[in-house]
This record gives structure tokens, C-alpha cells and sequence, in this order.
């Protein structure tokens, strides 16, 4: 265990800090429920301050417009409970369903609305005729919470995203470049093994995970925030590394084998790789070297051979990784000093930088598992008329909310109910043992002070921090903090048991109809990246190559932690998975170049694409001889095709095309011209 530094210090004495001085403000107002403040503070605060700010603004909004809701639906339909119960439910199913599909902190705002509703209109059951003020009066709660706990992250020791970043860039960036050396030097590993797959779906995973780095970085107040423009291009740079350098060690390793490597290019990628390894951004010296890259790129005549072939792709992806290298080093160097991005060199992906997954059928399950969960918990609460058993419902509602994006919430729920345990003890020790004592604010600043340190210690640690959280927010609702004491043990006893019952019906129901397991899900989005690749040889889907090798990639970078979770048998069955976006690339990029060419040279790429969309479609392991002939003659129907930018393109990608499809598969060879005439 890692013992807490000055930074998780910091963040606790100021997270303790914003919730009693929320608390503080809210009995100074005379809020009805000034505990909802505090637990506001521990739901919104992030070790980094962007973070906290970031999610602050779509906090209020989400508040504001579940409290709106609520207004409408309980004095309509409080004479009708299961109606209400069924409208809440839709309500909290549709905002939860819209906030998974938004990977952003814009997706608190319908995630709050959801379950704003469901924490101010299941209470108000009892007395609807007040709903307005009730209401008024939660929303000014939350919102208070928030705004005390963007206060402590922004003005008090900040902590920038930039050098976080920057310090997992520099990890990622190494061990980059250890892969791109050992494909420059013609080794194996980046080619196949355990090792590279393990390597290569770690890049992936990484880049993904710097998403909310970023955003982050985008709400700071520290200057650094103008560098967020450069953060959108950096995750694409870093995504596109990984099909490059994987067709970069392709190519390397097929004209190795076939000892079809000039001396000179081997001279080039020794070059290359010596540029790499430095620490300088040279651009002379990256001119000189896209010179000799120009140098070595092999004219394709009527009827290029397959080394030809392979090397001009060569050339293509060494250029690219040129440009990647000199503006990954730039981007970073933005970051660091807070300024706006320069031109960069790698342009394809200006465009493209904003694509994301969404996983309409996980989101609308997740919706169901929580729409099914606050109506057991509604039936129990109705039929049994259980005091205070509006919480059930309540702690349903939000628990399904919170963990909704996570492979199998059950578990968390589960974790966040035992925390609720811990919270409810602690709660009732200081309800009925400290606070009876407790006659003025300083006092009870006092007493709250340790538990919410520690709580917030736990916070900065990911294995402590669902824990951390939950303590912090159940304790603070059980002991309902108000201007006044009463310290009854009936209601408090049963608000705990109806809360924790409402986070163990919410697991069980979840367990049911929505934990898929971080196995299922891989192969779900294997399956999805598939179709998107039978899409994109039909000629639908997006419209540029790079533009479907994003979305495959931030699949590929969703993938990769949850193979890491499965046995090696599953992962290893998920094949190549860069080989799959490579090939997509060029797909589109063929299709794309096609209808500017001769009529032979268009059929014989139709007929490509077709059989590429019948492969992928039929799930078949291992692509047929009928793919690998139609390639071939593909080949030959461009080659004798008039020279054009256009040929050239398309001859790199139906090379890529038969590499990616068909690694093992013996050397091209084009038949001759009469033949093809013929």
C-alpha cells in the first residue's frame, strides 16, 4: 500500500475544507438538508482540479433540469404510484442511456438529471404539495456543494493535468520507440508474438486512457488550458502510430525475407532509426531524410513485381513515420508551455480527432438494468409501505448511474453498499454519541473533520476511492445534518436498511440482465470493428480512411484492457487486432481511388470489396483462396492501368490489403500483359 504523499494531503485537508464550508453556508441559509452539500463536495472533487471543474458546470445543468422534472411528474401522478414509479424509472433509463453514449464530462449532465429525480421526487411522495420548494431547495443544495468544491480545486494548490500528461507521454513515447527501432531494424517481435500483441494493445490502452486527461486539462484556470487545442491531435498521433509502425514492420520483415532489401535502404532505415533515437526535433534533418525516402521509392511500371509493391508501401509509411515523430515531440512541447499548436506535419488526422465508439446496445441495456432495478425497489417499498423506504429506490437509482459504465457493475454496487455499512456505523456513532455534545458549528466542524480527512485520503488512491467516496456521502445523508437535533433511531434505522437494500436489489437486478464481463464486451467490439469493415468495403460507413481507422482504433484502445482481464486463450482469439484497422484503412482508401480509374481496373476492385464484405460478414477465422485470387487479379487489372496518382494508390492498397488479409500467403506475381489484355 502506498502511503499518502502531500498531494493526497492537499487534496483531503481542501476537500474536508469545501464540505464544511459548504455545510457552513447552507445552515447559514437555512437549506432543509444542508447534507446534501457535503455530500456533493465528495461526489464532484478530483485529485486534479480540471477535473473537478469540468464536471461541475454539467452538474448544475443536470441538477437544474432533474429538479424540472421532478416538478412536472410527482404532483401529476402522485395519486398513481406505479405510474410515478414507471415515469421516474423511464426518465432516469433515458438520461442513463444518453450519458453512457457521451465518453465526456458533458455526460453528467443528463446522468445527474436522471438521478436527481429519482433523489427529490421519491421523498416527496409524502408531501407533493411542497415539491416546488423541496425542489428549489435541492438543487440550491447540490449546486452549493459544487460550487464549494470548484472553489477548493481552483484556488487552492491546484494540480495541472499538463504534467501528469506529460509524464505518461513520455512512457508511452518510449516505449513507442523501442517498437518503431525494432521494426526499423527488421526484427521479429513487432511482427507477431505474445510479447508485441501484449505491447502494441498496452500502446492502445494508453492512449485511450489519456481521454480524461485531457478534458480535464480543457477546464483548468491555470494557464495550461491553452494547450488543450493540442491534446485532441496528440491522442489521434498516438493512436496512429500503432498501424503504421505495425505495416512498417510488416513490410520490413516480408522484403527481409525475401532478401529484396537494398543496401541503401537499409542504410535509410538505420538512419531513421538513429534520428529516433535522439532527443533533438531536427527538421532539417527530417527533410534530408524524406529526400532520401523520395530516393529509394521504386517506380511501378506496367508490371511491378510484389517487392516493388512492398516497397512502395515502405516508402509511404516511413514518411508517415517522420511526420508522426516530429509532431508528437512538438505537441508535447505545447503542452508543457500552456501555447496553441503550431501546423503539423501529419495532417490526415485533423479531421478526425473527435471520433468515438458508441455502443448503442450496451447503453440501452445498462438503461434497463437501471429502469428494472427502481422498479423492484419501488414494488418492495409500495407493497411492504415501509418507512423511509423511498431511499431504496432513491440509492438505486443512483448507484446504477454511477457504475452504468463499467463492464460488470455488480461488484462496485456491491462495494459502494459495504461503504454505506461504514458510513451508516460511523453516522450513528456520531449521532447519537457526538452530536448530542456538539452546541456550536466550530465543534462540529471539529468532530466531522477526521472522518472526512480520511475519506478523502481514500479518494486518492483508485482502489480506495469507491470507498472513500461512499463513506463519505452515505455518512453525511445518514446523519442528515440539519438546524436542529432529534437523533431518532426508527428513522435513522430504517433509512439505512432501505438504502442498503436498494444497493443490494440494484446489484442483484444488474447481475441479472446486465453484467456482461470484460470477455463478453472484448468480443462484442471485435464483432462491431468486423461489421464496420464489411461497412466500409460496401462502400457505407465513414468516408475517409483515416476517419474509419480512428473509430476502430478507440475500439482497439477499449479492448485492450479488458483481453488483459481475460484468459490467453480468449485474448489470443482475438487475432491481430492493428491488422484489422489496417486493412480498413486501406478499404477506404481503395474505394475512395477507385472510380477515377479505367473501367477493368474498377471491376477488378469491386470485386475485392465484395468478397472483403462476404469474409467479414461470415465471421469465417481465416480468409478463403477465392479472396486471395480476387486480390491478385486485382492487382493485375490496376497495373495495367494508365499511370496515375490514383494507380499508385491503389496498388499500395491492395498491398496493404493482402498483407493485412493474408500475411503467410507466397509472393504476388503479375501475369503478363497479353494475358491481362486478353
Amino acid at each position: 500500500m502506498t502511503l499518502p504523499g502531500w498531494r493526497d494531503w492537499a487534496f483531503a485537508l481542501k476537500t474536508c475544507a469545501a464540505a464544511l464550508l459548504a455545510l457552513f453556508l447552507a445552515l447559514w441559509i437555512d437549506l432543509p438538508r444542508p447534507y446534501w452539500a457535503v455530500g456533493t463536495v465528495y461526489i464532484t472533487s478530483q485529485v486534479l482540479s480540471g477535473a473537478t471543474r469540468s464536471k461541475a458546470i454539467y452538474r448544475v445543468c443536470g441538477t437544474v433540469l432533474g429538479a424540472a422534472m421532478t416538478v412536472v411528474l410527482v404532483p401529476n401522478l402522485v395519486n398513481a404510484p406505479i405510474l410515478l414509479s414507471l415515469a421516474i424509472a423511464l426518465w432516469v433509463a433515458l438520461c442513463l442511456y444518453v450519458a453512457i453514449l457521451d465518453r465526456t464530462p458533458a455526460s453528467y449532465l443528463p446522468m445527474l438529471a436522471g438521478y436527481t429525480a429519482a433523489l427529490i421526487g421519491f421523498p416527496a411522495v409524502d408531501d407533493p404539495g411542497t415539491i416546488f420548494d423541496t425542489a428549489v431547495a435541492r438543487a440550491e443544495e447540490i449546486s452549493l456543494g459544487i460550487l464549494c468544491a470548484g472553489l477548493a480545486a481552483t484556488l487552492v494548490l491546484p494540480q495541472s493535468a499538463a504534467p501528469v500528461i506529460a509524464g505518461r507521454l513520455d512512457l508511452w513515447l518510449a516505449e513507442a520507440r523501442e517498437w518503431t527501432l525494432a521494426a526499423l531494424n527488421g526484427a521479429r517481435a513487432p511482427q507477431a508474438g505474445d510479447d508485441s500483441r501484449a505491447r502494441r494493445l498496452r500502446l492502445a490502452s494508453d492512449a485511450i486512457a489519456l481521454d480524461g486527461l485531457g478534458l480535464a486539462l480543457r477546464n483548468e484556470a491555470s494557464g495550461a488550458e491553452r494547450a488543450a487545442a493540442a491534446f485532441a491531435p496528440l491522442r489521434q498521433h498516438m493512436l496512429m502510430v500503432l498501424p503504421i509502425v505495425a505495416a512498417l514492420a510488416d513490410r520490413v520483415c516480408a522484403l527481409d525475407r525475401a532478401g529484396a532489401l537494398p543496401a541503401r535502404v537499409r542504410a535509410l532505415l538505420s538512419d531513421i532509426a538513429l534520428w529516433l533515437a535522439g532527443e533533438g526535433d531536427c527538421a532539417a534533418e527530417a527533410a534530408r531524410l524524406r529526400e532520401r525516402v523520395d530516393a529509394v521509392e521504386p517506380s511501378l511500371g506496367r508490371a511491378p513485381d510484389w517487392n516493388a509493391l512492398l516497397l512502395a508501401s515502405l516508402t509511404a509509411r516511413l514518411r508517415d513515420v517522420i511526420d508522426l515523430r516530429l509532431d508528437l515531440r512538438a505537441l508535447r512541447g505545447h503542452l508543457m508551455a500552456g501555447t496553441k499548436p503550431t501546423p503539423l506535419a501529419f495532417t490526415y488526422t485533423a479531421q478526425v480527432h473527435r471520433v468515438r465508439h458508441r455502443d448503442h446496445g450496451l447503453a440501452a441495456l445498462s438503461a434497463f438494468g437501471a429502469f428494472a432495478s427502481i422498479l423492484v425497489c419501488c414494488a418492495v417499498w409500495i407493497g411492504t409501505g415501509w418507512p423511509d423506504g423511498s431511499a431504496a429506490p432513491m440509492m438505486a437509482a443512483v448507484t446504477c448511474c454511477l457504475f452504468a459504465a463499467l463492464d460488470d457493475p455488480a461488484q462496485p454496487i456491491l462495494g459502494f453498499a459495504n461503504s454505506a455499512i461504514v458510513g451508516a456505523l460511523v453516522a450513528g456513532f456520531y449521532l447519537f454519541a457526538v452530536l448530542p455534545v456538539v452546541t456550536t458549528y466550530e465543534m462540529l466542524a471539529l468532530a466531522l473533520a477526521p472522518p472526512l480527512i480520511l475519506c478523502g485520503l481514500m479518494m486518492t488512491q483508485p482502489r480506495t476511492m469507491p470507498m472513500g467516496m461512499g463513506a463519505a456521502v452515505n455518512g453525511a445523508t445518514l446523519i442528515a445534518l440539519q438546524n436542529g437535533y432529534t437523533g431518532e433511531f426508527a428513522p435513522f434505522a430504517n433509512s439505512v436498511l432501505a438504502s442498503v437494500a436498494g444497493m443490494w436489489i440494484a446489484a442483484v437486478v444488474i447481475r441479472l440482465v446486465r453484467s456482461l464481463g470484460a470477455g463478453r464486451i472484448a468480443r462484442r467490439l471485435l464483432r462491431i470493428n468486423r461489421r464496420s469493415l464489411a461497412t466500409a468495403a460496401e462502400g457505407g460507413g465513414a468516408g475517409h480512411g483515416l476517419e474509419l481507422a480512428a473509430l476502430m482504433l478507440d475500439r482497439v484502445g477499449l479492448i485492450a484492457p479488458r483481453l488483459a482481464a481475460i484468459p490467453a486463450d480468449d485474448a489470443a482469439a482475438a487475432g491481430d487486432l492493428l491488422a484489422d484497422v489496417r486493412v480498413g484503412i486501406n478499404l477506404v482508401e481503395v474505394r475512395r481511388v477507385r472510380r477515377r480509374l479505367a473501367r477493368p481496373a474498377r471491376l477488378g476492385i469491386d470485386e475485392v470489396l465484395a468478397l472483403v464484405a462476404r469474409q467479414t460478414r461470415s465471421r469465417a477465422a481465416v480468409p478463403g483462396p477465392d479472396l486471395l485470387s480476387a486480390l491478385d487479379a486485382g492487382l493485375d487489372a490496376v497495373a495495367a492501368a494508365a499511370d496515375s496518382p490514383e494507380r499508385r494508390a491503389a496498388l499500395i492498397g491492395l498491398t496493404g490489403l493482402r498483407r493485412g488479409l493474408f500475411p503467410d500467403a507466397s509472393a504476388y506475381r503479375a501475369s503478363a500483359p497479353q494475358e491481362i489484355a486478353a
